[in-house]
């Protein structure tokens, strides 16, 4: 772009001067304005969401990455989360951003078990599997283990990182094992529940209120937890503030579904004679 026309372009408000001899589209992100202004890097979840991932939650301030050697002011302190990476040119797209591996890479080595997964799910959702494929080989070192159980973990089936979060936590309970959207056959019509672990015969949903915008919409996830409630399986149904907030009220909740389940699986075990 000419200076002529760059200087348009700033006037009619459709590119702003972000620091001397940078510039960004007015409608730009702000976390992209950020990491110009103080000539970083977005990485982590300021960088998945970059890249157009769900995330569990979207960080007050950017996640911006920084060489190791660099001394910050004050004033940049307080604009940006830092972090020390000593990237190389192919880190990095667009001079802004970690690029989809180093993203994936950096996200499921040293995020919560639930941000990470939320993340890997959505790239898996995105159609990023040979990404994470990609990841997966290239881990080494500290962490190399849980990276390459993240991305094993990570499925393209759940809708949002709702769904992912609270499959996080399921699965941080002992003895549960649950997938995304398994098809229930055993009632009519079919369900297909947000979670599934069909050997204890347990039902997770991730309740949006979103979903229920109608009372049709209502009536259909009723009578599908009745049906579902009437042939055998345990069904639990977890409001977004509780999986997000208050997470040891669903592990709770979870492990003495567990408890319910393990028991009433003996006492069928009894029944029939099995040891």
């Amino acid at each position: 772009m000419s200076r002529s026309a760059l200087d348009k372009a700033i006037l009619d408000g459709k590119v702003a001067r972000v620091a001397r001899g940078r510039y960004v589209v007015a409608a730009a992100d702000e976390a992209i304005r950020t990491a110009y202004q103080v000539s970083g890097v977005l990485c982590l979840t300021s960088a998945a969401l970059f890249h157009g991932w769900a995330v569990k939650q979207v960080p007050e301030l950017p996640d911006v990455s920084f060489r190791r050697n660099r001394k910050l002011t004050d004033a940049q302190l307080r604009v940006v989360r830092p972090h020390r990476h000593d990237l190389a040119p192919d880190d990095v797209v667009r001079g802004i951003a970690t690029s989809k591996e180093v993203t994936l890479l950096q996200c499921l080595r040293s995020l919560p078990d639930d941000e990470a997964l939320a993340i890997a799910d959505s790239a898996a959702r995105a159609g990023e599997l040979a990404a994470l494929a990609r990841v997966r080989a290239m881990a080494t070192g500290r962490g190399a283990a849980r990276v390459r159980a993240k991305v094993d973990e990570a499925r393209a089936d759940p809708a949002n990182a709702f769904e992912s979060v609270l499959r996080s936590i399921a699965n941080s309970v002992e003895g549960l094992r649950v997938e995304p959207q398994r098809w229930i056959t055993s009632v009519q019509p079919w369900a297909r529940p947000d979670l599934v672990d069909e050997d204890l015969r347990i039902v997770l949903e991730a309740d949006s209120f979103e979903w229920h915008g109608d009372r049709a919409a209502l009536r259909r996830d009723a009578r599908r937890y009745d049906l579902l409630t009437v042939d055998g399986w345990i069904v639990l149904r977890f409001a977004w503030e509780d999986v997000m907030f208050d997470q040891d009220f669903v592990r709770a909740v979870l492990v003495a579904a567990v408890e319910l389940a393990n028991g009433r699986t003996k006492v069928v075990c009894a029944t029939c004679g099995a040891a």
